[in-house]
């Protein structure tokens, strides 16, 4: 077996001990209220704090340039190629 599957495995094992774990404490024990608040915590906090990463990322990302501008570069690269190389000489 490679060593991904091997992970894989071990992975897939710890999941189905874990889920089984909270299966108990949620429905065997007096702390079933404290998980299920920290369940929403940890939920709540997750998708907020990627939506917070994803305002971050846009406010302080600089705005593309217009096309125009990029139509204008390309053209002038364009000239630049075209009557560049006859005017090289060694």
């Amino acid at each position: 077996m490679s060593r991904d599957q091997v992970i894989g495995w071990g992975l897939l094992a710890i999941s189905i001990i874990v889920v089984l774990i909270y299966a108990y404490v949620l429905f065997f024990t007096p702390y079933s209220g404290l998980l299920m608040q920290l369940t929403l915590l940890i939920a709540v906090a997750g998708v907020f704090g990627i939506l917070g990463w994803i305002g971050y990322t846009l406010a302080t990302t600089p705005p593309p340039k217009p096309i125009e501008e990029i139509e204008k570069e390309i053209e002038e690269e364009a000239k630049k190629e075209s009557s560049g190389p006859q005017s090289q000489s060694s």
